[in-house]
């Protein structure tokens, strides 16, 4: 016997919702299966905060010392309140749309018929072929504003499929496993002192991620549906050989 740390995950999962996450990605899967060009056509996005200070990992600040020298000590520290909403979206070709909720809004079924109003134009603008075939394909999460009737509607009037995200279901979501993490480390340990420049710093990270990066996360999105349905549902991240 040895003691150790329980793993924090999003939500402790009920059986329902581990078989929804299996049962969608088994659906996923049998989709690109019989239309390996599925996932070409995708565009994935969602919002999250980005704030003016983040503190760095504990990789970050860890420090080379020589043998028999002390340990550093730095204070802990907490993110700051000046904060902004980025909402965006990409597929395998890189980013398709991005935009900054403006301060004391909220993303609710009017605002996001908006972002994906705006999205629409960028996607007849940068990819007038996937427009003019109609076989533009949504991810989104379960936000109650993405399924919303509102955002049903607009969706079905622009001939806009979506395929199914599971419940509680980060782990399975493009935008929270690959970019906005990538996004977030390089702007760790950094001080923001106004919202322009927390967008300016923001717009110039996400020009940097390269397009095999883009391609990749979707190969790992599909390696991750795997991982799923082998933990039967489970969180897997950190459980070894799962």
């Amino acid at each position: 016997m040895h003691r150790i740390a329980a793993k924090f995950v999003p939500s402790v999962l009920t059986q329902d919702q581990k078989d929804s996450r299996v049962a969608i990605c088994q659906e996923l899967k049998e989709t690109v299966k019989n239309d390996p060009t599925l996932l070409s056509n995708v565009i994935t996005g969602d919002e999250s905060i980005v704030y003016a200070y983040d503190p760095e990992t504990k990789l970050q600040s860890s420090q080379w010392k020589s043998p028999g020298s002390s340990r550093p000590k730095k204070a802990r520290t907490q993110k700051s309140k000046l904060k902004m909403m980025l909402i965006c979206f990409f597929g395998q070709e890189g980013i398709v749309h991005r935009e900054f909720v403006p301060p004391g809004m909220t993303v609710n079924a009017d605002f996001y018929c908006g972002v994906l109003r705006r999205l629409c134009e960028n996607v007849w603008r940068k990819m007038p072929q996937k427009w003019r075939n109609q076989n533009l394909i949504i991810h989104h999460d379960n936000a109650p504003a993405h399924r919303s009737f509102k955002v049903s509607k607009f969706l079905a009037e622009n001939n806009m499929t979506v395929i199914p995200h599971p419940p509680y279901s980060p782990d399975m979501a493009p935008c929270d496993f690959f970019l906005f993490p990538k996004l977030k480390l390089q702007m760790k340990g950094r001080t923001f002192d106004t919202i322009e420049e927390i967008q300016e710093e923001s717009q110039r990270v996400l020009d940097t991620v390269p397009k095999r990066d883009f391609q990749g996360c979707f190969q790992a999105w599909q390696k991750r549906w795997d991982r799923c349905i082998r933990a039967k549902g489970e969180y897997f991240k950190g459980d070894g050989g799962v």
